[in-house]
């Protein structure tokens, strides 16, 4: 069932019903639009929107997955055990990555698409990774906050912004097969996590991973969407100004936080 703009968990654009055309004779016209005729309500949503307005595309992820205030409670209520899983994940994740050249790569050039000759690889405890694994914590318990805010998605829309070489004082260029493959064993990862805890009961279990992975895929979409060119007809009339930020801020605020980030301040 898809949920009610009251059910939307972040405060949503009013959205406007097209009057239907009559006569002078107040006789209906047959609708312009073949949809019109559905036999079924039906919610109409406005492309050039989802291209232009960052806020309306996120109104439409949050009810098309049906993510609602009892996602929210979820995240919130379960946030303690995230929390306490992110330090594992965080080395899990950097394992993987520096499996692959292509992914390890990037921490020497900056992107995985140089194919030039390299310097020894980086181990798991090289100075870069100790500190990109600070930045990927903090990032994580990011996800355990507040997402009724619309704060919340702007930092995720930055966060793949900052991968394609923009909004950074040193460039980053992810291609995106990796940023995809990344989410993907996060989420799976988190699952497999969650779903094996000792003490947590089912339905919370249930609840919790069906909400963690909402957000992931809205994230998935946000990077997808600084990547595609869908929409791109529109990008003459959608003005966004990047500025140059150190990581884990937005519009000049620090809003990822982690007791052990000193290292992210010095980060371009």
């Amino acid at each position: 069932m898809v949920a009610s703009e009251s059910d939307s968990p972040v405060e949503q654009p009013k959205t406007t019903t097209p009057a239907t055309a009559t006569t002078t004779t107040n006789t209906t016209k047959a609708p312009s639009c073949p949809m019109k005729a559905w036999p079924r309500a039906i919610q109409h949503i406005d492309r050039k929107d989802l291209y232009t307005n960052l806020e309306d595309r996120i109104h439409y992820l949050h009810t098309f997955l049906d993510f609602s205030s009892n996602d929210i409670e979820a995240l919130i209520s379960g946030s303690k055990y995230i929390k306490a899983l992110i330090p594992a994940v965080v080395n899990i994740v950097y394992r993987k990555l520096l499996q692959y050249d292509i992914t390890a790569r990037a921490f020497q050039t900056r992107s995985t698409s140089f194919e030039g000759p390299l310097d020894e690889f980086p181990s798991e405890d090289s100075p870069q990774i100790m500190h990109r694994k600070m930045f990927l914590k903090g990032y994580l318990i990011k996800l355990c906050s507040d997402p009724s805010k619309m704060e919340f998605w702007e930092y995720l829309d930055k966060v793949g912004m900052m991968h394609v070489g923009q909004g950074r004082e040193h460039p980053l260029h992810i291609e995106y097969i990796h940023i995809g493959a990344c989410l993907s064993f996060i989420q799976d990862t988190f699952t497999e996590a969650i779903l094996s805890h000792p003490r947590m009961q089912l339905h919370r279990k249930i609840a919790l991973v069906k909400a963690l992975g909402k957000v992931i895929w809205i994230q998935n979409d946000l990077f997808a969407k600084w990547y595609v060119r869908d929409g791109d007809e529109y990008s003459d009339e959608y003005v966004n100004k990047v500025e140059i930020e150190r990581e884990g801020y937005l519009h000049g605020k620090k809003i990822v936080n982690d007791s052990d980030d000193s290292a992210m301040d010095s980060s371009g």
